[in-house]
């Protein structure tokens, strides 16, 4: 709950976790400081806050505004007398207003209620720790975990913060009772929110909605699922509850006696400790504490695809990372994700894999096509399958396509080979992945708002003469036949091919670059 939060950051126990005084502005530094700001009621009673980091240096500000589901760097800024406006490392303006007495009144761009004029009180002037050394790039040993891309269900697309023991509890059921665990579905995933203050050892607790993870971690295993959760390298998560900086060790072990089996680590406030070149070794840390914990935890790196991670994730124990910025249930962030992979394919495999972020799919702002073409995408890109809906309560076509097996076998096949991009016209794609027993999986996207009929060349889909291949949504064959092949797509849809080995002819000395265009540069088919 945020009064837990506020607790948390009022009290002794935050002046333990950022080792500095509570204390106002300076008088010479207006703005400096952590400025609190409530932002609304939630339905349990408790309030969302808002913490606004800023330090003033001369007649510049700099610092972050870390929000409930985000977090925004502070890059620049334009202060005049007692007015100032703040604007992010992407040249947008997040916030405007004025130091007034002991207090700032502003208007925010984020949160929940924007451009609502808000008051923020003060905290701390000394918001962040003294920087702890890191340790030496070396390699952690690998776990030897997800063989195959992981399979559950994440609580932050859906639930956000209001997520507590009894909603996953309610998942937990529902995926071991409604074919989802049987489908593959294994993992129940507590995202941000669940965390409470650091006793007086360090440890890590759980905040009021969360009473005794040890307890729901045994509850979920008893229903043949395992338990996920989540922190942060830096000392603050997104939504600003505790994260594990300078505590990896002691939060690994916590994890690991409460019987927690995975982990999403997300870079969020880490980025005001350390540069983006220190990445590497922060993320090693916890690896290590991970594979020192005496448990086999999943290892899921979320740092939105920077500082090229899939080139050094399996070094510090990853069993995935995020490759992108976070997916929204709307079409146009979907296919911006999606259809941006075909650069990173070669480096995942069996027990590390590229993440391209968790599933939409149910959530309700695209359409049923829309769901489909996400849920294809994925299982080509052999992502990992996160679901991130209400799956107490799905409606018979999110479970057709949460459920699809065949579907699911793409995604799961143990060769663990991505899907390669053959060609791109307009706004039509094909993807193409090798699958573990010679058949050939084809993806047929259509990105446009209209249907549209897609005439192919059958040798660019690695078939020579006749063949008979399986519609994976329709769950039916169909026969292709001749030089050229024709299939109707639907709006912003696609049509997902199983080539069977017998009548697959996809030369595994293809050399494939990207195509554009229709023509494809340089690829080379065994005749």
């Amino acid at each position: 709950m945020r009064t837990v939060l506020a607790r948390i950051l009022h009290t002794s126990a935050v002046i333990a976790l950022l080792a500095a005084p509570v204390l106002h502005a300076a008088a010479d530094k207006p703005f400096s400081g952590i400025w609190d700001i409530a932002d609304h009621k939630l339905d349990d009673g408790s309030t969302y806050h808002i913490y606004v980091q800023l330090e003033q240096k001369d007649s510049a500000v700099v610092g972050h505004i870390a929000y409930p589901w985000g977090y925004r760097i502070i890059s620049e800024t334009r202060v005049s007398g007692n007015h100032f406006q703040l604007i992010d490392d992407k040249h947008q303006l997040i916030a405007e207003g004025e130091r007034v007495a002991d207090h700032l009144e502003l208007l925010l761009k984020v949160g929940s209620t924007k451009n609502f004029l808000r008051t923020a009180t003060p905290v701390s002037t000394e918001p962040l720790p003294k920087k702890l050394p890191l340790p030496a790039l070396k390699p952690v040993k690998a776990n030897g975990l997800a063989l195959t891309p992981p399979m559950g269900w994440n609580s932050w697309n859906k639930y956000k913060e209001n997520v507590n023991d009894k909603t996953v509890r309610a998942i937990a059921d529902a995926i071991a009772s409604n074919g989802m665990k049987e489908a593959g579905y294994i993992y129940v995933n507590i995202d941000d929110t669940w965390e409470g203050p650091r006793d007086v050892q360090g440890n890590i607790t759980t905040n009021a909605k969360f009473p005794n993870m040890k307890a729901l971690a045994d509850y979920v295993h008893s229903k043949g699922l395992k338990l996920g959760i989540y922190s942060s390298p830096g000392p603050l998560t997104c939504a600003g509850y505790p994260g594990s900086y300078g505590h990896e060790e002691q939060d690994a072990k916590t994890f690991a006696a409460w019987g927690i089996d995975y982990l999403k680590y997300d870079w969020c406030s880490a980025q005001t400790i350390y540069s983006p070149s220190e990445m590497h070794a922060a993320y090693q840390k916890m690896g290590q504490a991970l594979a020192d914990s005496g448990r086999h935890i999943v290892f899921s790196l979320c740092q939105y695809g920077e500082a090229d991670v899939w080139t050094w994730g399996p070094s510090v124990g990853a069993n995935l990372w995020r490759t992108t910025g976070d997916i929204s249930d709307n079409w146009k962030r979907m296919t911006e994700i999606g259809f941006s992979q075909e650069h990173i394919g070669s480096f995942a495999g069996p027990t590390h894999w590229n993440d391209p972020d968790m599933l939409e799919v149910g959530n309700g702002h695209m359409t049923a096509d829309e769901y489909r073409t996400h849920f294809s995408l994925w299982s080509l890109l052999a992502a990992p399958l996160l679901a991130g809906n209400d799956v107490t309560n799905m409606d018979a076509t999110t479970r057709s396509i949460l459920l699809n097996p065949e579907v699911i076998a793409i995604d799961q096949d143990p060769a663990g080979k991505e899907a390669t991009l053959v060609e791109r016209t307009g706004d039509q794609e094909i993807w193409e992945r090798p699958l573990s027993n010679g058949d050939v999986a084809v993806g047929l996207f259509n990105r446009s708002s209209v249907p549209v009929s897609k005439t192919t060349k059958l040798a660019s889909l690695g078939v020579a003469g006749t063949a008979r291949a399986r519609d994976l949504w329709a769950h039916a064959d169909v026969n292709i036949s001749g030089s050229d092949f024709t299939v109707q797509i639907p709006a912003d849809g696609v049509v997902l091919l199983r080539i069977p080995q017998k009548q697959a002819h996809l030369a595994r000395n293809r050399q494939l670059s990207q195509t554009y265009g229709g023509e494809c540069v340089t690829c080379v088919l065994d005749e």
